[in-house]
């Protein structure tokens, strides 16, 4: 060989050298990680630099539709109208609670989101809570079922640009917490003590999201595994059986305060929460009208909160962040099983929570109003109308320092 051409061989090995580094570089760069600084705070670094998620729940359904609506491929594309008003508020996160069934529109809005908003994504996967037949998670057919779908989920969106990290579950806790669609098996019914069959259900439910969290990082292992949990009322014993969940996804709705929730957080599970659900619906179930104000207050308390307890924040040091619930009004929900409810928005009660306003109705929690943005029935180039209340321009007060 020629030094001629050899000199032009190694110049192309140092070429395609590096390339291969600059690769390396980016997709080491787009590492998500949890750390714990020296004073115990913990922290969320993305390409090696602090992120704190200023965040909203994202589920898009228009005035007419209903819970199976597939926004991914709305042709109007109104995720982005609504990305853009994200941006100017400051909203850095979505959580999408699980994803579409064609993984191309979904990749289409996730990458979209990111590459021209600047809007990362948390995406994650209800565990078969809702499924039919309900979810029992002492049937191996039915985990290796799920197992199968979070796999398949991982491997088709792992690459996609904009991924946060990765959601198990959404208060599937419930289940056994709450009885909120109860299951069991026979060696569980043979445990006569409530209490220590509860504490027996979720073992076997943490020790199942623990196992799914090692399946995750062993196809993703630059994004932590948060496990969507509703409040802490069994959480010491997935602080037992769970080692590989890194974030609380905690949900809760307790009024203007977390009250003890960080420092409970703290000595029952020993790692940091991002709240993937907390907020306040705008209509008030006792004086009977919209209530702005009400819902811009308590979501400045509950944010002033998130913050204080974040890193350096002189609280407990384990708050990494918050999606708020929820981004836009959802017309539906009230009528949920049926269309026949879907195109008026409802202002009868779904819930009830004396921690909001004074509580005295039976039901005072207004599902369809839960929103930063009213929805409007009319449209401009084919997306209704967005308006946002006042909490929007607190947050983004806030999120624009």
């Amino acid at each position: 060989m020629s030094k001629k051409v050899t000199a032009l061989v190694l110049a192309a090995f140092i070429l395609i050298s590096g390339i291969f580094v600059i690769v390396k570089v980016i997709r080491k760069s787009a590492k998500t990680e949890v750390i714990r600084l020296r004073n115990g705070d913990y922290q969320l670094l993305v390409a090696g630099k602090p992120y704190f998620v200023k965040g909203v729940c994202y589920h898009p359904v228009p005035p007419g539709k209903g819970y199976d609506f597939n926004f991914w491929g709305d042709k109007n594309e109104a995720w982005r109208v609504d990305a853009k008003l994200m941006k100017e508020m400051g909203v850095n996160t979505v959580r999408f609670f699980q994803p579409g069934k064609n993984p191309e529109e979904v990749k289409a809005v996730i990458s979209g989101l990111y590459r021209s908003y600047g809007i990362r994504s948390a995406l994650g996967h209800y565990l078969g809570y809702w499924d039919w037949p309900p979810a029992n998670y002492t049937d191996p057919q039915f985990r290796e079922k799920i197992k199968k779908e979070i796999v398949d989920m991982v491997h088709t969106y792992k690459d996609t640009p904009g991924i946060l990290f990765w959601i198990l579950g959404n208060e599937n806790n419930y289940s056994f917490d709450l009885d909120v669609n109860p299951w069991s098996s026979e060696e569980l019914e043979k445990i006569e003590n409530a209490y220590k069959r509860r504490l027996a259900k979720a073992r076997i439910y943490y020790t199942f999201v623990n196992e799914l969290a090692g399946i995750i990082k062993s196809i993703d292992p630059s994004r932590p595994v948060a496990m969507g949990n509703g409040e802490l009322a069994s959480i010491e014993v997935a602080r037992e059986v769970a080692p590989d969940i890194d974030i609380l996804g905690e949900i809760l709705y307790q009024g203007k305060s977390f009250g003890g929730f960080f420092r409970k957080l703290k000595r029952n599970f020993g790692k940091p929460c991002v709240m993937i659900e907390f907020g306040c619906d705008s209509f008030n179930a006792v004086s009977n009208e919209e209530a702005e104000d009400q819902q811009a207050l308590y979501l400045l308390y509950q944010w002033k909160e998130v913050i204080k307890n974040s890193a350096g924040g002189g609280g407990i040091g384990n708050s990494l962040g918050g999606f708020v619930f929820e981004w836009s009004d959802e017309w539906w929900k009230h009528s949920g099983a049926g269309p026949q409810g879907w195109s008026k928005h409802d202002t009868s009660g779904s819930w009830s929570n004396k921690s909001y306003y004074d509580g005295t109705a039976k039901n005072n929690m207004n599902e369809e109003w839960f929103g930063l943005v009213a929805v409007s029935p009319e449209k401009e180039n084919g997306v209704n109308k967005r308006m946002p209340r006042k909490a929007y321009y607190v947050l983004k007060e806030l999120w624009t320092k």
